[in-house]
């Protein structure tokens, strides 16, 4: 027998503004509601977490039609919608010099998040493999994107920080770094004093997810005061990723 109760799940562009609407409405409850966040463009009469660049990038929304909800959204944004913004989201953050002057296809990812209730399930899996298609679609060679610790408190994020920078730091020809006016050292403890396993815990399942594929993180981090997080670079090149990881993002298991 069929639980009809169970997730049924589908990934594609949003291609309405209802659409977009339900995306930045569950935005606003994971990074506005959820871990404090904020900027000028949200509404929170309207409950809307919203920027100047949404009307550039493509909207991935995973639908569950079990229950007629939006379970996830993922946006992203190729070169040609990047120079119709005048620039890529990660540029107030990071120089990008080398991955845009590298001569790759790349693409830019941001504003991932699921529902509460989908968490720790299938659900991102889905969502990878939704995002794979796109990747596949576009010929897209390399990833990037911020991605967060909640907080500011630089001190309370030295030994993940420091992790990130020491174990997974990208190769100097994938290297995005933190903006001049806004760098912050990520190699706060020396690698010797680390306890890697307690540091381990300490950062994002997200990131950890991006680093099992074989990604690396951009030299520095980047405080953002208005989101109430600590952001650092996320690279993905695809080419090295071997094929258990490629299947591992592409949601077909381990």
């Amino acid at each position: 027998m069929t639980d009809s109760t169970a997730p049924r799940f589908s990934v594609r562009l949003a291609a309405s503004e209802e659409e977009l609407l339900a995306a930045q409405r569950l935005r606003y409850d994971v990074f506005v509601e959820e871990l404090g966040g904020g900027g000028p463009l949200v509404d929170h009469d309207a409950r809307l977490e919203r920027d100047r660049f949404d009307p550039f990038f493509d909207h991935l929304i995973l639908t569950d039609h079990s229950r007629g909800r939006i379970a996830g959204v993922y946006r992203v944004m190729r070169e040609d919608q990047a120079r119709a913004a005048g620039q890529f989201y990660s540029e107030d953050e990071y120089d990008l010099s080398v991955l845009l002057g590298s001569g790759r296809k790349v693409l830019e990812l941001g504003r991932s998040c699921l529902h509460r209730e989908y968490r720790g399930g299938m659900a991102m899996y889905h969502l990878w493999s939704g995002l794979a298609a796109y990747i596949a679609d576009h010929s897209v060679e390399v990833l990037f994107g911020v991605a967060s610790f909640h907080g500011t408190a630089v001190a309370d994020l030295a030994e993940p920080l420091s992790l990130l920078h020491h174990r997974h730091l990208a190769p100097p020809e994938l290297r995005a770094r933190a903006q001049p006016g806004a760098f912050q050292r990520m190699d706060l403890v020396p690698e010797d004093q680390l306890d890697r396993r307690r540091a381990m815990v300490r950062v994002p399942s997200l990131i950890k997810a991006y680093l099992r594929l074989g990604g690396f993180v951009g030299e520095g981090a980047f405080i953002d005061h208005a989101f109430n997080t600590t952001d650092v670079c996320l690279i993905l090149d695809t080419a090295r990723m071997n094929d258990r990881q490629a299947r591992l993002y592409q949601g077909g298991g381990a």
